[in-house]
């Protein structure tokens, strides 16, 4: 079991940064909104039983996403890294020592190394302190409401009325950020439908606070999404200032010896490894004169968590810094 107690000492603080909302519109006309979606979720097959007990407990919530400030957002690879700060690699660091031999079991049930679950943990939910602290169905009917993706945060409701109908969970402790995802792991409704792990049998997926449901989740996640650990997710290197453009993404795939006769070197400069089942791709999320790297199946895989090679990059390097120098 992870330790909880331990948990407190490795987080920060909680801040949570709000702008003032602008003038609303009524409740009343969202009481109208909620009819509507009342509707729709007796014609989904939710019971009237859900329905009458949940619907009058959503309030419109002031406080969701359409009244944030624009977050500002980085424009270079070299930026995003610097989310990757001292303190996050160190708090990352000592979670993984202090509850390694549990880790280690986790990764070995699931096949997925654990410096990717703390690199992700670390992260997504900014160390635990971005795992969702309002119910998510007043933040989803609340976004549709004002025309904050619409489509997908009205299936966010109808997805988050199952998990309470199928899980018996309560109400308020079906909790999201102020975008509707929830937990260190950032889940969807139907992302906690599909992955959620009870990991101590307790009856409980719990992706808020019981640490072994939260890293089981995100680990099963990650294998589900089709993590092999027996490899890695890529390597820095060194490309010739000639290679031809059309070749980088990863929708082009060669071996590395096809990388390196066209020049692609580690890089520390010395050769690419000498493996012949491995397929790779060339990405330069900056260009020619940015960082440079080859990136495997494993990487692919995590672009179905997230398409930005920003944020991926960002992610691997963090587990790089997990990884090195090794934690015995």
């Amino acid at each position: 079991m992870f330790a909880n107690t331990l948990w407190g000492s490795l987080l920060l603080s909680l801040v949570i940064s709000l702008s003032a909302a602008e003038a609303a519109p009524s409740d009343l006309m969202f009481e109208q909104y909620l009819d509507v979606l009342q509707q729709q979720a007796l014609a989904e097959g939710i019971s009237d039983a859900t329905v009458s007990a949940i619907f009058p407990q959503i309030k419109l919530f002031k406080k969701a996403s359409f009244n944030l400030e624009p977050p500002s957002i980085p424009l270079t690879l070299e930026q995003h890294l610097e989310q990757v700060t001292s303190t996050l690699i160190e708090q990352s660091r000592s979670l993984y020592q202090a509850n390694k031999a549990q880790f280690d079991r986790l990764g070995a049930h699931y096949g997925v190394q654990p410096r990717f679950v703390i690199a992700l943990w670390g992260l997504t939910s900014k160390s635990g302190n971005d795992v969702g602290h309002y119910p998510i169905l007043a933040v989803t009917a609340s976004n549709a409401y004002h025309g904050d993706n619409v489509a997908e945060n009205r299936q966010a409701f109808m997805d988050a009325l199952k998990v309470i109908e199928r899980k018996q969970i309560d109400f308020n402790a079906l909790k999201s950020n102020a975008s509707g995802k929830m937990g260190y792991a950032h889940f969807s409704p139907s992302d906690y439908n599909r992955f959620g792990q009870d990991a101590d049998d307790d009856g409980i997926i719990d992706v808020w606070h019981n640490l072994n449901d939260a890293f089981a989740s995100t680990a099963y996640y990650l294998q589900q999404l089709g993590w092999n650990d027996q490899q890695t997710w890529g390597r820095q290197v060194q490309v010739p200032q000639a290679i031809p453009l059309d070749l980088i993404g990863i929708e082009t795939r060669k071996s590395f010896a096809q990388w390196q006769a066209l020049g692609v070197k580690r890089f520390d400069g010395t050769n690419l490894p000498n493996k012949q089942d491995m397929q790779v791709s060339l990405i330069m999320p900056d260009g020619i004169k940015g960082r440079k790297y080859l990136v495997y199946d494993n990487y692919r895989a995590l672009t179905q968590w997230n398409a930005s090679d920003y944020d991926l990059l960002s992610l691997t390097y963090l587990s790089e810094r997990i990884k090195y120098p090794a934690i015995q």
